[in-house]
């Protein structure tokens, strides 16, 4: 009877045994494929991370062929400016000539200093004969942005947006001076007859972006300078620590820039 008891007891225990190390080893058995899938899983998206970032190096960074393309335009461009600034002398010249018959003071004031700029910004022009294209970050910067213009987008960068954001700042400046003088020499209110106006070149280095760019963003600075300058007034800009400048709300609805990112 005894040996009956101890023989069921022993079958029982083995039985238990079996059925733990069973079950352990089904627990297991149907762990490991979820290990192995989340493994598999981790290194997908490692390597997935290391290629998105792979691709933002690459776009952030221009190839060599498009860095001298790049290049060889903008030397296109200097010569092209250079040449542009000496044929504007005889202009400068007779438009001065002109403003002294009309006897407008003013006008002329403010284009002898305006001219005297241009003068001192052909010169630096002139001396710049070596610039170092291979540390300008301009050169070697993937385009991020973009922005609009008679019917066509142009993408640039961030040095491109810069230049192109002087160019309405230094708009508005000169026009706000431009129509003070006629304001004060009593003359009629025109933008357009001004020469700072039709030149559109102050600081305009012929770097980053075409001379046709700048010259419009400048314009459209100066317009509403010219404006405010006239009418004593500010409606697109405002005066601060002895400076007239344009609202920044002004600027960015005239350039209307675009993030690529």
């Amino acid at each position: 009877m005894r040996v009956n008891i101890l023989k069921r007891m022993v079958v029982a225990i083995v039985f238990s045994v079996v059925l733990v190390v069973g079950m352990r080893m089904t627990t297991s058995a149907q762990q490991q494929p979820q290990q192995d899938k989340k493994e598999k899983q981790d290194q997908k998206n490692k390597h997935d991370k290391k290629n998105k970032q792979d691709e933002q190096r690459q776009e952030q960074q221009l190839d060599l062929r498009r860095q001298q393309q790049l290049i060889e335009q903008q030397q296109q461009r200097l010569t092209a400016y250079r040449q542009h600034l000496e044929q504007q002398q005889h202009l400068e010249e007779q438009y001065l000539a002109e403003l002294q018959k009309q006897k407008r003071m003013e006008q002329n004031r403010y284009h002898q200093r305006y001219l005297e700029q241009l003068r001192q910004q052909q010169r630096r022009l002139q001396e710049d004969r070596d610039h170092d294209y291979n540390h300008d970050p301009y050169f070697y910067t993937a385009p991020n942005y973009r922005y609009h213009r008679g019917g066509t987008y142009y993408e640039t960068n961030q040095y491109g947006v810069q230049l192109l954001q002087q160019a309405v700042r230094y708009g508005y400046e000169e026009g706000f001076r431009a129509g003070r003088a006629d304001h004060d020499d009593h003359w009629d209110s025109d933008y357009r007859g001004s020469f700072a106006y039709r030149d559109a070149n102050y600081g305009y280095s012929g770097y980053y972006v075409s001379r046709d760019d700048y010259n419009y963003y400048f314009r459209e600075g100066f317009l509403r300078g010219y404006e405010d300058g006239y009418n004593r007034r500010y409606k697109y800009g405002r005066h601060s620590s002895g400076t007239d400048s344009i609202l920044d709300n002004i600027l960015e609805q005239i350039l209307n820039i675009e993030s690529l990112r």
